[in-house]
């Protein structure tokens, strides 16, 4: 009888542990997902990584704390994170003639930080006016040097992707946080490390 008592505790305990065992490995520490590498050309990787050695150590008042997985290519402040991705491929509404004449929603060219941003058909992507202000017909913005392509997201976030540089640099703001001094913040190590140019 002992035995049999013994044995009915058992299989109770063991779904429970189970259970437990089920509950704790679906759970984690870190709510946050997984940051995508980009995976540029050699080129564009090298200048990726002097964009990182020059990344300042805050912004908009924020540690840096890099995301998972860690790469060169990718850099982080806060938590909701703040989060730089270097070497991206060019969005499609870089090159949208939507969002030159302002008529797409969900995007706006300009510029921050000396970055100009021409977006209003391919070929303003190579034209050397855009890039020095001087063309009436491409959008273009600046403040402090910087330009930059702005998309809003879903899930309320603002996604800029840097414009008229050697190489696409993304970084997406959170919800709620001032998306201008991030640019500000961000466009002197861009501008130092990324030579003005078309990506490829």
């Amino acid at each position: 009888m002992d035995l049999f008592r013994h044995r009915r505790a058992s299989s109770v305990g063991l779904p429970a542990l189970v259970l437990l065992i089920a509950a704790t490995g679906c759970s984690s520490a870190d709510d946050n997902a997984p940051t995508p590498v980009p995976s540029p050309g050699q080129k564009a990787a090298k200048l990726c990584r002097n964009l990182d050695e020059s990344l300042p150590r805050k912004v908009d008042g924020l540690d840096r704390e890099d995301p998972e997985p860690r790469s060169a290519l990718t850099a982080g402040w806060g938590s909701p994170a703040i989060i730089l991705r270097c070497g991206v491929s060019r969005p499609a509404k870089m090159v949208d003639p939507r969002v030159a004449d302002g008529s797409d929603p969900d995007a706006i060219g300009g510029g921050v930080n000396g970055v100009r941003c021409g977006v209003s058909r391919p070929a303003k992507m190579v034209d050397p006016r855009v890039a020095d202000g001087s063309d009436p017909d491409a959008i273009g913005g600046g403040v402090n040097g910087g330009g930059w392509l702005m998309e809003e997201r879903d899930d309320g976030s603002t996604r800029f992707t840097s414009a008229q540089r050697a190489v696409y640099v993304e970084v997406t703001v959170p919800s709620g946080r001032d998306t201008a001094s991030v640019l500000v913040d961000l466009a002197g190590a861009i501008k130092k490390s990324i030579p003005l140019g078309i990506a490829d």
